[in-house]
């Protein structure tokens, strides 16, 4: 997974004139963002600049971590340079900016849009780790059980309800049902609902429960449930050991269909918004 959006299309707009610093932060100057902005004048610009940066002063905020200061030198002609001001923004300074511009100026409207996603964009990325790690595990979770289920339907079992229920009662304590009532969620959504570290118990569970069947040939509903009681026991008992959460204790995430859906948005919207920079669109009311 990516937050690396590719635009087609002609080759102007804000995420042209974005760079990136050393410490891997994406910014814009302020002397080649204000004609995109729809300014004429750079001392008109440089109050808006100004007026944002009063507004992230007022909000707590750390004004030089997001507005800072150059000298820029310009030409002038027969091989002479003039020192300039100028202004390195991060993409929260420019989202104030283009919230503090003139809302009579056409791109101030498109700067607000893109700015608006870009922003909340950053926001869901900056989770990532957690949520891809989340993201990816579940999927993981989901390949192993079709291969445990493939092993217990080969072992003997008839009863898959009673089975996997075996398994949840030795990692949780308790049945799936109860589980689910203790967490306070709906039938079918303990995985969905489960953060990384209670999928990695589970993962654990049915990989070992799938070797164990497997090496013990083991045969039959009763001694099949007896083998994913007994590892899910041996698992939870691992993280007692190690002073690890119980994976009942742990709270429930949002639905990993609604991390889907929200990353899928974003990126639409990042897309119609990056697209709209270049061509000028704003979309109907």
């Amino acid at each position: 997974m990516t937050n690396n959006i590719t635009i087609n299309g002609p080759s102007q707009g804000f995420e042209d004139i974005k760079e990136v610093d050393s410490n891997g932060i994406e910014f814009w100057t302020a002397r080649k963002l204000f004609p995109l902005l729809g300014y004429s004048r750079w001392e008109t610009f440089d109050e808006v600049i100004m007026r944002s940066a009063k507004a992230a002063l007022n909000s707590g905020q750390n004004v030089d971590n997001h507005f800072r200061q150059l000298t820029k030198l310009v030409d002038i002609g027969s091989g002479g340079k003039r020192a300039v001001k100028d202004w390195k923004l991060d993409r929260y300074a420019c989202y104030l900016i283009a919230q503090n511009g003139d809302p009579k100026i056409p791109q101030i409207a498109v700067a607000q849009t893109y700015f608006a996603v870009q922003t909340r964009r950053q926001e869901i990325f900056d989770k990532l780790p957690d949520v891809e790690k989340r993201l990816f595990i579940r999927g993981e979770v989901t390949s192993e059980n079709k291969k445990l289920f493939r092993t217990a339907k080969e072992a003997g079992v008839s009863h898959f309800g009673l089975f996997n229920d075996a398994g949840y009662r030795g990692l949780y304590g308790a049945s799936l049902s109860d589980i689910e009532a203790k967490k306070g969620i709906k039938k079918g959504e303990l995985l969905d609902r489960a953060g990384a570290s209670e999928l990695a118990a589970n993962l654990f569970r049915i990989t070992q429960t799938d070797d164990k069947l497997k090496k013990d040939n083991v045969r039959g509903d009763s001694a099949a449930q007896g083998t994913h009681n007994m590892v899910g026991g041996k698992v939870r008992q691992t993280i007692k050991d190690i002073g690890g959460n119980l994976p009942e204790n742990l709270k429930p995430e949002k639905h990993i269909k609604e991390i889907k859906k929200e990353i899928k948005l974003i990126e639409k919207q990042t897309k119609r918004a990056l697209l709209h920079v270049k061509t000028g669109r704003k979309d109907k009311e």
